[in-house]
């Protein structure tokens, strides 16, 4: 086959440019630090990414439920403690006022902190935190308690369904506390037996109070623990979440980021082979007819 100086310039040419294309696959890696910048230039890569950049954004998804959870669970946790508080002292109040010297004016003073104290509970019960009233189950834009002009209560916590959240892929926690039980008809009818039997100054009435009042400090001090478990496992989940992220973030930047040492040798060897061939084309090429009518 006779070879033409065309053939030998289309030939350095389409390498040149094959190699301009190399020097310019590698500078682009070296401002993106990635190993890709199009799914054409890998299609295998940019499919695990794809799949590496969904798992990470899953976890910190997760990882963002878990401190929504936090938020419920801190802030009942500080209103149970309150409430708890609440009741001790009212219990406190129900043993000096079960005392036979005590007289009807001692017991009406008495009577007087009890009804804070309940108007205390009451505020306890319509924690709201960020909007939302943590007490009523789902229904957290609806008042847990609320009471007419004179103070009577005309509604108690409903309940509604238990929050729950995801904190992990198939694995929900619930978030609220069950205050019917807590906060409930009973807990309020207590308190005002006990009112009641101070008003009247009625001995009898006031001891039967202490135990009924102890019941519910009980019922109280339960669901913390109930909380305090979840809460632990929160922490677990918690710690799971953070290790997924670590392998997950490290899985994706195996996949898709650069190693810097290796594309740089990479990018001064085809640098050194690009001038090479410059040098080595300026050679093959023969004069023609223009070079002698310079």
């Amino acid at each position: 086959m006779r070879i033409t100086q065309s053939m030998l310039s289309n030939n350095m040419l389409r390498n040149l440019s094959g190699s301009y294309t190399k020097l310019n696959s590698y500078m682009e890696q070296l401002s993106s630090g990635k190993k890709i910048n199009r799914p054409s230039d890998d299609p295998v890569i940019a499919m695990k990414g794809m799949g590496y950049r969904t798992q990470v954004t899953e976890v910190e998804q997760f990882k963002r439920n878990t401190n929504e959870v936090h938020n419920w669970m801190d802030n009942s946790d500080a209103a149970l403690d309150k409430a708890t508080k609440a009741l001790q002292k009212m219990r406190e109040l129900a043993v000096q006022a079960s005392s036979d010297t005590y007289d009807a004016g001692e017991r009406q003073s008495i009577q007087e902190e009890v009804g804070q104290l309940r108007e205390h509970l009451i505020d306890i019960v319509n924690t709201n935190v960020n909007g939302s009233y943590i007490f009523n189950g789902t229904k957290t834009d609806t008042e847990p308690v609320t009471t007419d002009n004179a103070g009577d209560i005309t509604s108690l916590p409903d309940g509604g369904s238990p929050v729950m959240i995801e904190v992990a892929k198939g694995t929900k926690l619930k978030a609220n506390v069950d205050a019917t039980e807590l906060f409930g008809e009973n807990v309020f009818n207590d308190i005002e037996t006990f009112v009641t039997a101070l008003e009247d100054n009625e001995q009898e009435g006031i001891e039967k109070s202490i135990e009924t009042i102890e019941g519910n400090i009980d019922n109280v001090i339960n669901a913390r623990a109930d909380l305090g478990a979840r809460m632990n496992r929160l922490e677990l989940v918690e710690n799971r979440l953070g290790e997924q992220e670590i392998t997950a973030k490290k899985t994706m930047s195996e996949n898709e980021d650069i190693d810097y040492e290796k594309v740089i040798t990479e990018l001064i060897t085809q640098e050194s082979v690009h001038r090479a061939a410059l040098s080595t084309g300026s050679k093959m090429i023969q004069p023609t007819l223009i070079d002698f009518l310079r």
